[in-house]
């Protein structure tokens, strides 16, 4: 049997998933990490133009790939992602 060239971790938890999230906003957007809760709105509580939100997604599949190989967010998604809860539930579904 072949040595295992990728080794699997356990699926991060929600939790965890947030404080992605909240830590890579707060450092692109400028933000101190408790400005970004869950029902925050990226564009209209957390003032996040389309490329803030582009850098968000590199940052998020650098991460997470690490997790879950292949990680991706399609770009027909992005749209449907208005508040850090909705991509913290689309980071869970595909994780999970």
């Amino acid at each position: 049997m072949p040595a295992e060239t990728h080794v699997r971790q356990s699926p991060p938890e929600r939790d965890e998933v947030f404080d992605l999230i909240r830590d890579q906003l707060a450092d692109i957007l400028e933000l101190e990490p408790s400005q970004v809760a869950e029902s925050s709105s990226f564009v209209d509580d957390l003032g996040a133009d389309s490329l803030a939100l582009i850098e968000l997604v590199e940052a998020l599949e650098e991460e997470l790939s690490d997790r879950t190989v292949g990680f991706r967010i399609e770009d027909e998604d992005l749209e449907d992602l208005k508040t850090v809860r909705d991509a913290i539930d689309y980071v869970m579904e595909r994780v999970g």
